[in-house]
C-alpha cells in the first residue's frame, strides 16, 4: 500500500497499528508499535530513534564490548529510524495492522554503515555504477513441531514433536498433514505483498520449505525478512513452532539457497551468452568472482555457531568450492535457461542475514568483473569427492578470521564494516568457548 492508501485506512480505522522495524545483525525485525494516528501525524515526516545497541548486540539482546559504533564509554545513543514507503504492506496475521521497514541514519542525517539494509543498498550502488542490476530469490527451509515455542523452551527444545513423522519430500500426502499452517502461511504472505510460488516437504522430519517469485535484489532481502518474521508468528497463533536454524538436529540441516543474476540497462540477462554453460563473459567473470571470495565472505552466507555443522559430505549441503550446471554437489549451481538461467549459492542456511549474503554476492560479483577474473572448468560428478578442491570453512573461528583478514572484504565493504561483524563473529565464538554443553556432561559427568 502506499501512504495515500494508509491514510484513508487509519481515518476509516481500518489500520490502527504501524510497525516501524529495521533488521538487525542477526536478521531479525525489530521496532516499534506505533499508534496508527501517530505515525501518520509524526513519523511519516521525521522517522523514530531507536537505541544504537541494536547493532551492537549477542541474539540473547546482551550488551558486548567491542562495537566502535555503540558502547557503554559512548553512551549507547540512538539512531533514526526512517521508513522506506516502497515497502509499506499491510499485515495480514496482525489485525489492523501495517508494516514498513526502515533505514537507519545517525543523528547528523549519515547512513549508518553497519546496518544490513544500507551494507546492501552500498554494494547494489557499486553494482549500478557498472550499469548492471542484480536479482534474487531465497529458498527458505524450515522443520515445523507440533509444541508451541513456550513448550519448547520448558522442555530445553529436547523431544519435540516433529509435524511429520517420516521424510515427506515432494509427498503431497505429508503436506496435506500441515496444509492449513502451509496455506494460511502462503495466502497471508500473498496479502502481505509477497508473491508465493509453492510449498513442498523436506527430508529432515517435519521440514518444509514454502518459496517466493524471485525479484530486484533489496526486495528479494526485505521480502525474506517479513516472511521469516512472519512464519514464526503464524505458528504461535497455531499453537506450533518452527525453526529456521541450520542444523537443528543430526538429520539434514535447513538451507536457505540464493538464486542469483544479473540484468542490463535494458533489463535482458548480463550472464546469458556463448561460453560455457551460455555464459557470457560477464557471467563467467562473475561465477569467478563467487568462488574465489566465497571463503572469505563466508562469515556473511554463514554467520552462527551452527551454520556450520550443516556442511557434511552427502547432505545436500555444499562442503566444495565447485560449480557446474544443475549439479546439487556443487557450492554453485547453474539452474533455469534463457532470460531465467542464474547461479543458486548453496552455501547459506536458514539462519542467513538475507541483506547480508546479497551484498556478499553482489561482491563478489563485483570482485570478478572489475578484475577481470578467469572462470576455472565446469565440475562434472560428485564435488563432495574432489580432493583438489577449495572447501567451506569448517567452524566460525576459521570464517571470522578469513573475513577479519580479508583484502577484498575489507575493498568491498569498509574497514568499518569488517570490524564490525567480525566482532560480532569473536562475540558468538566467545559465548561458545564458555558454554557447556550437553553433550561435555553425558560423555563426562561419570566417565572423566
Amino acid at each position: 500500500m502506499d501512504l495515500e492508501e494508509l491514510d484513508v485506512a487509519v481515518d476509516n480505522g481500518g489500520i490502527d497499528t504501524v510497525l516501524l522495524a529495521l533488521t538487525d545483525m542477526q536478521g531479525r525485525l525489530q521496532g516499534k508499535r506505533l499508534h496508527a494516528r501517530y505515525f501518520m501525524d509524526e513519523v511519516v515526516s521525521g522517522g523514530s530513534e531507536g537505541c544504537n545497541y541494536l547493532l551492537a548486540v549477542d541474539v540473547d539482546m546482551n550488551t558486548v564490548d567491542g562495537y566502535a559504533m555503540s558502547s557503554w564509554s559512548t553512551g549507547y545513543g540512538d539512531f533514526v529510524m526512517r521508513p522506506d514507503f516502497s515497502t509499506l504492506r499491510r499485515i495480514p496475521w496482525h489485525p489492523g495492522t501495517a508494516l514498513v521497514l526502515a533505514d537507519l541514519y545517525d543523528v547528523s542525517g549519515a547512513p549508518v554503515p553497519a546496518s544490513p539494509r544500507q551494507i546492501l543498498h552500498r554494494q547494489l550502488d557499486r553494482l549500478a555504477a557498472h550499469g548492471l542490476s542484480a536479482y534474487a530469490g531465497t529458498e527458505l527451509e524450515f522443520v515445523l513441531y507440533r509444541d508451541s515455542y513456550e513448550q519448547a523452551s520448558q522442555k530445553n527444545y529436547r523431544d519435540l514433536v516433529p509435524a511429520n513423522q517420516y521424510n515427506v519430500d515432494y509427498s503431497l500426502l505429508g503436506t496435506a498433514r500441515v496444509e492449513p499452517l502451509l496455506r494460511r502461511i502462503r495466502n497471508e504472505m500473498h496479502g502481505a505483498g509477497l508473491t508465493p510460488e509453492s510449498a513442498k516437504g523436506e527430508c529432515n522430519l517435519g521440514q518444509h520449505e514454502i518459496a517466493f517469485r524471485y525479484s530486484d535484489a533489496l526486495t528479494a532481502a526485505d521480502h525474506h525478512v517479513v516472511y521469516k518474521n512472519g512464519a514464526k508468528e503464524i505458528a504461535a497463533q497455531e499453537g506450533m513452532a518452527l525453526t529456521f536454524m541450520a542444523k537443528p538436529n543430526e538429520r539434514e540441516g535447513n538451507s536457505c539457497h540464493i538464486h542469483f543474476s544479473l540484468r542490463d540497462e535494458n533489463g535482458r540477462s548480463a550472464m546469458l551468452g556463448d561460453g560455457p554453460a551460455h555464459l557470457s563473459e560477464t557471467g563467467q567473470r562473475v561465477l569467478a568472482g563467487l568462488l574465489a571470495t566465497m571463503r572469505e565472505f563466508s562469515l556473511l552466507f554463514a554467520p552462527n555457531i551452527n551454520s556450520y555443522k550443516r556442511y557434511q559430505p552427502g547432505s545436500f549441503a555444499p562442503t566444495a568450492l565447485r560449480w557446474g550446471v544443475d549439479n546439487r554437489t556443487c557450492a554453485l549451481r547453474i539452474a533455469g535457461h534463457g532470460q531465467g538461467m542464474r547461479v543458486e549459492n548453496r552455501v547459506p542456511g536458514g539462519d542467513v542475514n538475507p541483506y547480508l549474503a546479497i551484498a556478499a554476492l553482489v561482491a563478489g560479483a563485483l570482485h570478478g568483473i572489475e578484475n577481470e577474473l578467469s572462470l576455472e572448468d565446469e565440475f562434472i560428478g560428485n564435488a563432495y569427492q574432489d580432493p583438489e578442491a577449495d572447501r567451506v570453512p569448517g567452524t566460525l573461528r576459521e570464517a571470522t578470521a578469513l573475513w577479519a583478514g580479508g583484502a577484498v572484504a575489507e575493498t568491498a565493504f569498509g574497514p568499518d564494516v569488517v570490524a564490525h561483524y567480525a566482532n560480532m563473529g569473536r562475540v558468538e565464538l566467545a559465548a561458545y568457548d564458555a558454554a557447556v554443553t550437553d553433550w561435555e556432561l553425558r560423555r563426562g559427568f561419570e566417565r572423566l
